[in-house]
């Protein structure tokens, strides 16, 4: 009997079917009223736009400003290094060189082994190329290759104090 009701209510079509509600009318909206729709949210629409457009700006202000202060703290730091490089060149010019000058190499290597590397580095330097290399063979390796590179980071413009 059970079965026969089960059957009886599969077989009803309407019987599990919800009611679905019958579709709005739309109102045919007029003109006007469409106009008058889009005059009110023009300003809006605008406003927006104009917000959009300022924080775009704001960011490409921000950029631009970053870069302009990388390239101050760029040059600032090559200043800097020219500075340096500057000095370094003038504790040479003291009257050292001219000392140096007339010293035999020998005797030159074993004084410039005593004395600070910069300026060692920078009496080489302005010494002729030939004094330069007779003094640097007379010295040791290890004090050769520091005033070495002492007078090759001088002459590199894209040496900074700090390594980064």
């Amino acid at each position: 009997m059970l079965l026969a009701a089960g059957c009886t209510m599969l077989a009803m079509p309407g019987a599990f079917a919800q009611e679905v509600a019958a579709p709005a009318t739309v109102l045919p909206a007029n003109g006007d009223e469409i106009q008058q729709f889009c005059t009110n949210i023009a300003d809006a629409a605008r406003d927006q736009r104009y917000l959009l457009q300022k924080k775009d700006l704001e960011k490409l202000q921000a950029e631009v400003d970053a870069r302009i202060a990388k390239l101050e703290e760029r040059r600032a730091e090559y200043e800097d290094w020219l500075k340096r490089r500057n000095d370094f060149l003038k504790q040479a010019e003291l009257g050292l060189v001219d000392i140096y000058k007339t010293m035999k190499a020998d005797a030159a290597a074993g004084q410039l082994e005593l004395v600070n590397p910069a300026i060692a580095a920078a009496i080489v330097m302005k010494l002729p190329p030939r004094q330069s290399s007779l003094i640097l063979s007379e010295m040791s390796s290890d004090k050769a290759a520091v005033l070495t590179n002492i007078i090759s980071s001088a002459s590199d413009s894209t040496t900074s104090k700090e390594p980064s």
